[in-house]
């Protein structure tokens, strides 16, 4: 406690310069004595710090001390400012750390990032969730959950939540199931509702993924129609799409045949043409046809 104390004075010395002992008293929380104390104690362990007497005196930082003339270089501290803000910016608490860092360095902060996690339209729930999540990570506090899985069934789980990850435009929960008794990964905008419990678990390490379990990969080959292109560069890799001399773009991938999959390229209505595999063009006809029979007039 007292180190952490020690570590927040000298942070708030280097970035105020001086400071009355009432001051730091009532900031920490401590008494003048103790103030003094722990004046007494980062002289002692090298920092330039005294005691100045008089009516504009106080405790005081010789002046031009810094930390970092012989840790960091000028593009290092920069590099560091960057990564605490880019971390500040998925949500994480990080200001009074960028403070402190701006503090120590003696540089502003360029104000280069910005993260929004909410869908367009949210009302800051998505915040708020993923908010919940990052405190039970954290904390290791099991999590209950409602959750809607692809196919609209909804269930209450219970988890232990292990890991945040971002991945194709979209954030999952890594976690344990307790109704499982299993790993499994969860999408945050599936999650209907959830509440952080007070019960702590020990965390388990997630498993890596096993390639006999993971589904089966196939060359898929699809033609877009050039009014759909918008879309197609958000959802493939530049290497994986060729551009027609009409504007069509001809995209190759290896991906799985599942409903996502299905549900994905009947999205684009006529605007996608199934080239290979044949398998894949009957079944998105047939689910077309199904649409079709359930509304037409």
């Amino acid at each position: 406690m007292a180190d952490s104390r020690l570590f927040k004075m000298l942070y708030y010395l280097l970035d105020k310069g001086r400071a009355t002992a009432s001051e730091l008293a009532e900031k920490f929380e401590v008494s003048q004595r103790t103030v003094y104390r722990d004046v007494e104690a980062l002289s002692g362990a090298g920092i330039p710090v005294y005691a100045e007497p008089g009516r504009k005196g106080g405790i005081c930082l010789l002046r031009g001390f810094t930390l970092d003339r012989a840790a960091f270089s000028r593009e290092e501290r920069q590099e560091v400012l960057a990564a605490v803000q880019g971390i500040a910016a998925t949500g994480y608490s990080g200001k009074e750390t960028l403070a402190k860092l701006s503090a120590v360095f003696q540089a502003d902060m360029e104000n280069w990032l910005e993260v929004d996690f909410s869908r367009w339209g949210n009302s800051g729930s998505d915040k708020e969730k993923f908010e919940g999540l990052k405190t039970a990570v954290i904390q290791h506090r099991e999590t209950e959950i409602v959750y809607e899985s692809s196919y609209g069934q909804r269930s209450r789980r219970t988890i232990q939540p292990l890991k945040l990850c971002y991945k194709d435009a979209a954030w999952y929960v890594k976690a344990f199931c307790l109704e499982r008794q299993d790993f499994r990964v969860f999408r945050l905008n599936r999650i209907v509702s959830q509440k952080v419990t007070g019960r702590v678990f020990v965390p388990q390490p997630y498993p890596e993924p096993d390639s006999a379990s993971q589904p089966a990969y196939q060359r898929i080959s699809l033609l877009f129609a050039k009014e759909a292109a918008y879309r197609v560069y958000d959802g493939f890799d530049e290497t994986q799409m060729e551009r027609r001399e009409n504007g069509d773009i001809l995209a190759r991938a290896e991906l799985p045949v599942d409903a996502w999959l299905i549900g994905y390229l009947l999205s684009f209505g006529t605007l996608v043409e199934v080239v290979e595999p044949k398998y894949l063009k009957k079944i998105l006809a047939g689910e077309a046809k199904k649409i079709y029979e359930k509304n037409k007039p």
